[in-house]
């Protein structure tokens, strides 16, 4: 396959903007502080990064409550901002995704603050989803549904109609039967990609239609029970895929202008394999994540069964696997690896570094969440009057998902704020950093060639430099329980112990890189390893 289509095995690098580097002061990353860390990344050998949403915006939702999908909030800088940082990223050969937010938008945005000041079957209103409430006085919500992050999945108005939100009473979802809601998110990408964007991430991408009827659900309580996209009234609904047939259409015509093929990935959370398959179609979306591998318990079975069922399912579209292990939105994996049930925070680093090893070592492409590099553990123990996560609010203060992975990464020194900000006139970091990540700071980080960040950066020059990585086939071994290894081209052996004792290694050859140390002839226990085999 040509390097023409880079995406196909490419290693995209999360930028969570407002936890990454603070270049004012105020204790909010920005713009800028992602432009002085873009030679880091070079070094750390990415292909790309991944903005979260830093358009203007309430910030109910930390930025997926867009009010502006044209602009730059002052918090994190501006306009011009912007088009440095996109110079100096193509000055190092890094490419740049956007996180886009189609599904909903802010209550602050004007289009939704027009249709609150229209009355009932506007064309103002016809952009979102208003509809008459049920009962004698319309006073119950036109159905069933309940909203992600908890509570139902409709707010009333003053005239007495209501509007639905499938994620907070913030974040009104747009009606893409609306012609004007489709045009104007033509106009959106095409605005960035003027800008010179390499691509979007797409937010909540099976999202976007909802059942023409609005009917209730057999299940109204399914999203926010799971978290997770599984209304089918409300998700994956058949018409969405002429969405992204269109976006790959715009895309490919910008990709004809200058030969810079541009990319589209999807936040896809669909109940089978077979289903996600379908939104990576040849005319579809490039790639999807695939959540499944960051699902995954800590079982050579079923790491195994995950792997298996994915490259299965996406033969034959035209696309590659999209591996992720971290996320803005889940417990990270030295933690998620390590709870106490299994062996505390040791165990948990020794697992997620032989994770990242055997996610490099799989076709497709790769995602790293920042600090992942760094081995950073979940922050748990977060104060409740610092959390800002709306799941915690809206679920009555019981549920602690996502402020402890958002915690502002530490660069420098052995205090808060590490580095991450100068804290001009008082200002502390906006959530805030245990005295533990001292250790995991990133000075640290690149003076100890034992630490999780050279491990990542040698297993990411090595995915560049053999042949044998990135894009093509895998072929299992027989290996004992506990064990998984696979083949990857000529000769190149990835082998994971999963078990709590060492193991004979699976193959003879010459080693090339280790999660820990691994004596010769042995892989031990919670160690994945590659070699050049003899076989």
């Amino acid at each position: 396959m040509s390097k023409y289509h880079w995406w196909r095995d490419a290693v995209i690098y999360q930028v969570y903007v407002r936890s990454f580097l603070d270049s004012t002061g105020d204790g909010i990353g920005d713009l800028a502080g992602v432009r002085a860390g873009l030679p880091y990344l070079k070094k750390l050998g990415v292909d790309g990064i991944w903005l979260s949403p830093f358009y203007p915006s309430p910030q109910h939702d930390h930025g997926y409550d867009v009010a502006d999908y044209c602009g730059v909030d002052p918090l994190f800088g501006d306009l011009a901002e912007f088009d440095l940082l996109m110079a100096a990223a193509r000055r190092l050969g890094i490419k740049v995704l956007l996180d886009i937010v189609p599904n909903h938008c802010s209550s602050a945005h004007p289009w939704f603050r027009e249709a609150l000041d229209s009355a009932p079957g506007s064309p103002a209103r016809a952009r979102f989803h208003f509809a008459d409430g049920r009962g004698p006085d319309g006073g119950e919500p036109p159905n069933n549904w309940h909203a992600m992050f908890g509570g139902p999945a409709w707010s009333r108005v003053g005239d007495g109609q209501w509007y639905l939100h499938m994620f907070t009473p913030e974040q009104p979802d747009w009606n893409w039967r609306d012609p004007e809601v489709t045009a104007e998110f033509d106009r959106v990408l095409r605005f960035w990609l003027d800008r010179g964007v390499d691509g979007f991430r797409i937010d909540v991408a099976a999202g976007l239609y909802k059942h023409p009827e609005l009917p209730d659900s057999d299940d109204p309580e399914a999203d926010a029970r799971t978290r997770d996209s599984v209304n089918p009234l409300a998700w994956n609904q058949p018409e969405v895929h002429e969405v992204w047939r269109w976006w790959r259409a715009v895309c490919e015509e910008y990709t004809a202008r200058d030969g810079r093929e541009r990319l589209l990935v999807g936040e896809v959370s669909v109940p089978t394999a077979r289903e996600h398959a379908l939104y990576v179609r040849p005319d579809e979306l490039h790639q999807a994540f695939f959540f499944d591998l960051l699902g995954a318990p800590w079982d050579a079975d079923a790491f195994r069964k995950v792997v298996s069922e994915a490259m299965q399912d996406i033969a034959g579209t035209g696309s590659t696997v999209t591996w992720v292990l971290n996320n803005h939105d889940q417990v990270r994996t030295v933690t998620r690896y390590g709870e106490p049930a299994t062996g505390g925070s040791g165990l948990g680093a020794a697992r997620a570094r032989a994770a990242a090893l055997l996610m490099l070592a799989l076709p497709g492409a790769a995602y790293i969440y920042q600090g992942e590099e760094l081995g950073l553990p979940e922050v748990v123990d977060l104060p409740d009057d610092v959390l800002t996560d709306p799941i915690f609010r809206r679920t009555g203060s019981r549920a602690r998902i996502r402020d402890g992975c958002r915690v502002p990464l530490p660069w420098s020194g052995q205090a808060s704020p590490f580095g991450f900000t100068s804290g001009a006139d008082g200002a502390k970091p906006w959530l805030p950093q245990p005295e533990y990540f001292a250790e995991h700071a990133t000075d640290r980080a690149l003076a100890d060639t034992r630490s999780f960040w050279h491990l990542y950066r040698d297993g990411l020059h090595l995915r560049a430099s053999l042949p044998q990585l990135g894009e093509g086939a895998l072929n299992w071994l027989d290996t004992p329980p506990g064990v998984l290894a696979f083949t990857r081209g000529d000769g190149l052996v990835c082998a994971v112990n999963f078990g709590t004792a060492p193991t004979p290694a699976p193959v003879s050859g010459t080693p090339l890189l280790s999660s820990g140390p691994c004596p010769p002839g042995v892989l031990p226990a919670a160690t994945a390893a590659w070699w050049l085999s003899d076989l």
